[in-house]
């Protein structure tokens, strides 16, 4: 991390004006893993994802083990980062790119990787765990119990148990939207920092959810250039860019709304992700 932007961050976490106990801690880069660490951000910043891996982090070690699955792996760097002493630094993600690797052949090199790609391999290998867990549970108990797969073992650490409503709150709760930029766009995309969404389906059909994260792809392709992440903690913003972290204005988020038509050639910085969480 720069010494200097890392100074810089920590008289500001310091002052009264910025209020909290959260942890900013930018991640090591093991070659052309920003793809990886710009994700991992987001998702950390999340705060109802982040509840739920630090809960499943917490019933592992009551049941007296770890489990050596990408899973196991998230939920030990995410409570490396919260249990920090220090509010600013670095972590080596090292345990947990070396599990991605070893999983996925996809991800076995020091080649730039898509990441949303990444999102969607996570977000799966998650959901394979958590049902796995509970496979185990039943087998354990003789089949007496009826599980729902994932949205029983995402509701057992967290949420009612409700089955299909308790994994739709979660979703729900972690809404992401990817921006189709698989190509180079040309053209402004700007999105709004609230969204208001309508689902005649639910009780409460009206919500607004707001902006916490947003991944920025820099370059003509996904699977060339660079990703940093922007994150909304306690009302400001900052920027990671693998481990360098500092705070920027909200006007900065602009800047990563696209390219103007006569900009078109130039290398964009350009919102790839997009993750909003539902208002309380």
């Amino acid at each position: 991390m720069g010494t200097t932007a890392s100074s810089h961050l920590e008289k500001e976490l310091n002052s009264d004006s910025f209020m909290g106990n959260e942890r900013f801690y930018g991640l090591v880069n093991f070659g052309n893993t920003c793809y990886c660490n710009s994700v991992l951000q987001a998702l950390y910043f999340c705060q109802p994802f982040r509840d739920k891996i630090l809960a499943y982090k917490q019933q592992q070690r009551k049941i007296g083990g770890q489990k050596d699955n990408l899973l196991g792996c998230l939920a030990e760097l995410f409570c490396n980062i919260a249990t920090q002493k220090r509010r600013v630094g670095t972590i080596a993600p090292k345990r947990f790119v070396t599990k991605l690797k070893k999983d996925n052949e996809l991800f076995d090199n020091f080649m730039q990787q898509d990441a949303h790609e990444f999102l969607n391999y996570l977000l799966n290998a998650i959901s394979e765990a958590l049902t796995s867990s509970e496979e185990k549970k039943r087998e354990q108990q003789n089949g007496n119990i009826k599980v729902n797969g994932v949205k029983k073992s995402l509701s057992s650490f967290g949420n009612d148990r409700s089955g299909s409503r308790s994994e739709l709150t979660w979703i729900q709760e972690i809404f992401q939207d990817h921006l189709n930029r698989y190509t180079k766009l040309s053209y402004r995309v700007l999105f709004p920092l609230e969204l208001r969404l309508f689902n005649l389906k639910e009780e409460n059909s009206d919500r607004l959810y707001d902006l916490v994260a947003v991944v920025v792809h820099c370059g003509s392709t996904p699977n060339r250039g660079h990703y940093i992440t922007l994150v909304k903690s306690q009302n400001y913003w900052l920027l990671f860019d693998d481990d360098i972290v500092d705070k920027i204005e909200e006007s900065t988020i602009e800047d990563f709304f696209g390219l103007s038509d006569c900009n078109s050639q130039k290398n964009s910085e350009s919102a790839y992700i997009l993750f909003y969480q539902a208002r309380e």
